[in-house]
């Protein structure tokens, strides 16, 4: 309210304002602004440009100190980003040039071995063979390479195999009315046809009372099948001592080179025989490590180079129905597991196997339940080599067999104290391996 006040002659006006405080106050300048921001900041220079302002030569050399860095702040600034978004990148190589043990390489004949114990045995079980391929197809294998020669005629008094292959009627389940494929009936007299036929042959207990038959649903299938189950019995005859009469060296192997050296003598090779795969030979085996070949350079020339012969003259067809070499590479003291990791070579042709080495090491104690040397596993090895997967599995599986059976598996080693199953001697070996499910 605007009025006048007077006393003793002085007079006093007044006028009364009201002020409001904005939400949001503006610097009436930029050099308030400025003060402000140097009254209150904790940057030490801008403090003495206020502080300094009466000094003109103070204020101006603080004034460039502060904008030179500020620059340099910005340009290290500027920097980092610009490596930022070059995307750098580090890589550390290296390359070592070690040498490694060359594995061990073994390879066979694919020619089953017949042995003169047993020679009057398989050439029984080969004509037995050719009655039942002339029932079955009306194929004559008399006198073909690896068969008995026509001349030598079958004894009359000899006894029939026991288990014959024998044709079974698809609708019968319980596998009645049960057809020998021995019988003297052709083919053109059966009352039914071929397909309406399995093909198979009977594994019974000791008695011959409880009985279950094997059926295959091909004639071929049937045939081999029981041709290497009686193959297996009449193996078990051979002496322990294995009349083998070892094949030459160079009657297989014509020619060995390791890293362009000469290697074909019996110190770089072992022998052993597969029932199966025949004469078997492995390079770089069981050796010591300062007898062990090296590798350090990957190609052809610096690797294993063999020359291998092949030969069919006394074959078993039956058995080994390919013709070639059958070749393994695995562990310098493991053992020759043929049948898993093995492959067949055609003759006639140049192979090359290359090969990359991984290895995994697993952690013990609490993070893995992993045997390192199979002492801790309850499984005696059999193969008396390093301890392996297929080692413990095939020991184990010879161990029960024996427990079940009283006798081993042919194709396995020989337990302490047992004997190879023989239906001779274990008429019930077959039923229980094959309910076993082997």
């Amino acid at each position: 309210m605007p009025g006048t006040i007077s006393h003793s002659g002085i007079t006093m006006s007044f006028e009364e304002k009201t002020d409001k405080e904005g939400l949001i106050e503006f610097y009436s300048s930029y050099r308030e602004m400025f003060e402000f921001f140097c009254n209150n900041t904790t940057i030490h220079g801008a403090i003495r440009l206020v502080c300094s302002r009466n000094n003109r030569m103070k204020t101006a050399f603080w004034l460039v100190l502060f904008l030179v860095t500020f620059g340099l702040m910005y340009w290290q600034f500027g920097l980092l980003f610009g490596q930022y978004f070059s995307y750098p990148v580090s890589i550390s190589v290296n390359v070592n040039s070690n040498k490694l043990f060359f594995p061990a390489v073994t390879v066979c004949t694919l020619n089953p071995y017949r042995y003169q114990s047993i020679q009057d045995d398989l050439e029984k079980l080969d004509r037995d063979t050719q009655e039942i391929l002339l029932n079955l197809y009306a194929y004559n294998g008399t006198g073909i390479q690896g068969r008995v020669p026509t001349g030598r005629r079958r004894r009359e008094a000899e006894a029939p195999l026991p288990y014959p292959l024998e044709k079974i009627p698809i609708t019968d389940s319980h596998h009645r009315n049960v057809r020998s494929v021995n019988s003297n009936e052709s083919e053109a007299e059966m009352e039914v046809k071929r397909q309406d036929w399995n093909f198979g042959f009977k594994l019974c207990n000791e008695t011959g009372g409880d009985c279950f038959f094997k059926t295959y649903s091909s004639g071929v299938d049937a045939i081999q099948e029981w041709y290497r189950f009686q193959y297996i019995n009449i193996l078990a005859r051979v002496p322990k001592h294995r009349d083998i009469k070892e094949e030459q060296l160079e009657n297989f192997i014509f020619a060995c080179r390791f890293n362009e050296e000469h290697c074909l003598n019996d110190r770089n090779f072992s022998h052993f025989h597969h029932a199966i795969y025949g004469n078997c030979y492995t390079f770089n085996h069981n050796r010591t490590e300062s007898e062990t070949w090296n590798s350090s350079m990957p190609g052809i020339k610096n690797g294993l180079t063999l020359v291998l012969r092949t030969e069919q003259h006394d074959y078993i067809p039956l058995l080994s129905s390919v013709a070639g070499a059958r070749v393994l590479v695995h562990g310098h003291r493991e053992p020759a597991f043929m049948d898993d990791a093995g492959f067949n070579i055609q003759p006639g042709v140049e192979t090359s196997i290359g090969l990359k080495k991984e290895t995994v090491s697993r952690l013990g104690g609490d993070y893995s339940d992993c045997s390192e040397d199979g002492s801790d596993v309850g499984v005696v090895d059999l193969y008396n080599s390093d301890y392996t997967q297929q080692v413990c599995v095939r020991s184990c599986f010879q161990t029960i067999m024996v427990q079940r059976c009283g006798c081993a598996y042919a194709f396995y080693p020989l337990p302490d104290g047992a004997e190879f199953c023989d239906y001779e001697k274990h008429p019930s070996w077959g039923k229980t391996m094959k309910e076993a499910g082997y």
